[in-house]
């Protein structure tokens, strides 16, 4: 790998009349995003101009919203995405959700940081102020990035929670959203995993069964998502990725965040459980639903 190759073939990709899409794809869905970190800066130092701006004078679309998502570090993608849902045009409660639900505790503080230096409030302020009642709290809970990350199960306290979760809901009239709050955002997986297990023995019902029963709009998403992630991170994808695809009319900042954000994490389990899950492939999905370069660069990242 050489910055300098890669910057100079980048610039040549957009020099002149015309932009050579196709080189611009070749390059940067070859590097992980580290090296394209490499890029960025051997270009501004080589070439003396700015890459992220020479790609979007030249880029549009979808297709740029790809291309600049692949050159932001990880952390400054997620910040960014969450600036978005909050302070964009109403509330895409879907982003926040996801982000907050499937990322670990280190790369929770870590955007919390950048969110702060970047925006220069709170991400925490800026969810309370942008949402409301328990799907706020669940959020700002989430966003603390505490949860427990060891892989201790405690076996009484299992019993416990599974039961403190039957009472909070399918026991009583109305629901203590309250103990499914700190109960879910709080415990690591192992024991969570636990939970659900004893969960069904009490109930007779799955976890997600009851959330869905029990609760309705984000909150219940926000809950879900959760469940979902404890339980298995990619087929959580998976499902994101075949919901902003099917049915008329594609969503496209889900399709690109998830494309872009799991590319160099998990796209391979993502794509197996896709495959697994709706019997068709990621790949013959996109190919269906979108077109162009578009089409080409996240066939790209799909290939993982």
């Amino acid at each position: 790998f050489s910055a300098e190759q890669e910057a100079q073939a980048l610039r040549k990709a957009m020099k002149g009349l015309g932009t050579d899409e196709d080189a611009i794809i070749e390059t940067l869905t070859k590097l992980n995003v580290s090296q394209r970190q490499q890029v960025l800066i051997t270009y501004k130092s080589t070439i003396g101009r700015d890459l992220i701006d020479d790609l979007k004078s030249e880029l549009s679309g979808n297709f740029e919203k790809v291309i600049v998502g692949l050159m932001t570090p990880t952390t400054m993608y997620d910040v960014h995405e969450l600036r978005r849902a909050l302070k964009g045009a109403g509330t895409d409660e879907g982003c926040l959700i996801e982000i907050l639900a499937s990322r670990t505790n280190a790369e929770i503080r870590h955007i919390n940081e950048n969110y702060k230096i970047q925006y220069g409030s709170s991400l925490e302020d800026d969810i309370a102020s942008d949402t409301s009642s328990m799907f706020r709290r669940v959020l700002v809970s989430l966003a603390t990035g505490n949860r427990d990350e060891g892989t201790f199960v405690d076996e009484a306290l299992a019993q416990q929670d599974a039961q403190c979760l039957y009472e909070a809901g399918e026991k009583k009239w109305g629901t203590d959203e309250v103990q499914f709050m700190s109960i879910l955002c709080t415990r690591n997986r192992c024991h969570l995993l636990r939970v659900f297990d004893v969960y069904r023995v009490i109930t007779n019902k799955d976890i997600t069964e009851s959330i869905k029963s029990e609760m309705s709009g984000d909150l219940e998403d926000a809950l879900l998502a959760v469940v979902k992630c404890m339980r298995n991170k990619p087929a959580y994808f998976a499902e994101r990725l075949y919901k902003s695809m099917k049915g008329l009319g594609t969503d496209d900042s889900t399709l690109i965040r998830v494309m872009v954000s799991r590319s160099e994490i998990d796209m391979l389990y993502i794509r197996r459980e896709f495959l697994a899950m709706y019997g068709k492939s990621l790949h013959s999905f996109i190919k269906g639903d979108c077109s162009g370069d578009y089409r080409k660069v996240l066939l790209r990242l799909c290939g993982g």
